[in-house]
């Protein structure tokens, strides 16, 4: 008898309004396989994933767990069928141990002593089995990425996950770290677990699959053996036409220091010291690219520089300029309208306002502008023009300016940010993840504005998590840890080897 999938879907439909996020799809999960998914933004990818662990419910169609018709009202329907998430967004309680956060909502007793102790010894099986190897109680808030990371998985099972859901499951890891994922997943498939891989990263697709379903406009349009593709096909598949190559970087002249940091200190939300005396040059013509682990201090690093987190020591300069130190900071307001602009890290937190519509969020931080306002009224023709632009140059989809903004996927979200602040010609342009969440398509695109800006004499600082993106587009790479530059390489020195090892607290000379 033939043995049933782990998941399949027959026809899943779910429309949001005139938005068919998933169209009739059906898909096929083999058991004890690793079954990656990937697609643009907008493909359906997300929808899909939440109507399989129970956050949405689907319009029509079915799914079927181990050959059974299932209906997931929550997400505690799914686990209780097996079912296992880790979000890209950990959902971790950070002051909580490992421990804690992994019996809770499962403690199974009142008597919380004797629930820790149980959970304690069938967890040590499943690190037996799995080969784990996690401090339980150690809080969360003391952990890398990775062994937070860890711990999600470890969770997942430890509630009986047999088919495991990863979501963009790198994206905040470094090489060494993306390595021990990997060879956990493999440990996971050679005991009979089945992985669920989604990611934008074809290179892993291809590393770490059995199977990859390619989804575009809500559908499956491709099922492909990973040994019998190639990422190239796979990216072509993705966006129905070949993908063009990135733009090659251009010699352009002199190099003058357009902003400097000298020696700066700042404290995090919670008064440590985040930034730790970090001196730093970006240039015109050049891409700084800033590497690290999530939580070194690169997002205190962006907000210091844009006007949203003040210095406790030292002084940065723009056009030789004293923008900021120990008594004062320039606005962000001012700092627009002195040539800097901000594609921010956290775009939900400081980029958009998902209350207002795109159209409103084409503007946002430029309102007060003359291209928008006068004599305090807004010219919302200017404004809906401009918004309509951004959609057509950028391929932002569904192509309708007056949906809020937070009805568009993350990463079409990102397109009209970058659309939005490449538009004002900046001479400074500080960009936090200029590329996460977003598909290949785009993310070719995205390179090819930058490396244009570039190419035109204007200073670029990049902050971002994926190396594979700082070594294609950068001049020299800062490597943050721990609040601290721990060096500084021209990206011809540089190598995802190197500045893992850096990213972990290897210094090395600044150059």
């Amino acid at each position: 008898m033939e043995q049933p999938f782990a998941i399949e879907t027959r026809g899943l439909s779910k429309h949001f309004g005139d938005v068919r996020a998933n169209d009739e799809l059906s898909l096929i999960i083999p058991k004890g396989t690793v079954h990656g998914i990937v697609g643009e933004n907008g493909a359906g990818k997300s929808t899909l994933l939440k109507m399989l662990f129970g956050f949405y419910r689907p319009d029509g169609g079915e799914v079927l767990v181990d050959g059974v018709s299932v209906q997931f009202q929550n997400p505690m329907d799914a686990m209780g069928k097996g079912i296992g998430m880790v979000h890209q967004h950990f959902m971790l309680v950070e002051p909580f141990t490992i421990l804690e956060n992994i019996i809770l909502g499962a403690e199974g007793s009142s008597d919380l002593k004797a629930a820790k102790a149980k959970a304690r010894a069938e967890l040590r099986e499943l690190e037996e089995k799995f080969g784990f190897d996690l401090p339980f109680d150690e809080p969360v808030e003391r952990l890398s990425v990775g062994v937070r990371q860890r711990a999600e998985i470890l969770k997942a099972l430890y509630r009986g996950a047999e088919t495991l859901i990863l979501d963009e499951p790198t994206a905040v890891l470094t090489p060494q770290e993306t390595e021990q994922l990997f060879g956990l997943v493999r440990q996971l498939k050679a005991q009979g677990k089945t992985v669920l891989f989604v990611t934008h990263k074809l290179n892993e697709i291809m590393a770490i699959t059995d199977d990859v379903t390619v989804m575009r406009a809500g559908k499956v349009v491709a099922v492909r053996k990973t040994n019998e593709t190639s990422a190239g096909e796979l990216a072509e598949l993705m966006v129905g036409a070949k993908v063009a190559r990135a733009k090659s970087r251009e010699e352009t002249g002199e190099h003058k220091v357009r902003l400097s940091l000298d020696s700066v200190s700042a404290n995090g939300d919670r008064g440590h010291a985040a930034l730790k005396s970090v001196s730093l040059e970006v240039r015109d013509g050049e891409v700084l690219g800033i590497a690290g682990v999530a939580g070194n201090g690169q997002t205190e690093l962006l907000e210091v520089i844009t006007g949203l987190r003040s210095v406790s020591e030292g002084t940065l300069r723009y056009d030789g300029n004293v923008i900021a130190n120990a008594a004062m900071m320039t606005d962000p307001i001012t700092l627009r309208r002195m040539g800097m602009a901000h594609v921010a890290e956290d775009r939900l937190k400081t980029g958009v306002v998902d209350s207002m519509s795109a159209r409103e969020n084409a503007i946002l931080g430029y309102q007060r502008e003359a291209d928008f306002s006068a004599r305090g009224l807004l010219k919302l023709k200017d404004i809906a023009a401009r918004a309509a632009a951004y959609f057509e140059s950028q391929d932002v989809r569904p192509r309708n300016p007056n949906l809020p903004i937070a009805s568009f996927s993350g990463g079409n979200q990102q397109k009209l940010v970058i659309a939005r602040e490449i538009a004002r010609d900046p001479q400074l342009m500080i960009i936090g993840q200029p590329t996460r969440g977003v598909d290949i398509g785009a993310v070719t695109k995205i390179h090819d504005q930058i490396t244009e800006l570039r190419n035109k004499g204007k200073a670029i600082l990049v902050v971002s998590a994926d190396l594979d993106e700082l070594l294609a587009i950068s001049d020299r790479i800062a490597v943050m840890c721990e609040g601290e530059v721990v060096g500084t390489l021209k990206v011809e020195d540089a190598d995802e080897q190197t500045l893992g090892l850096m990213m972990a607290g290897e210094k090395r000379k600044v150059g």
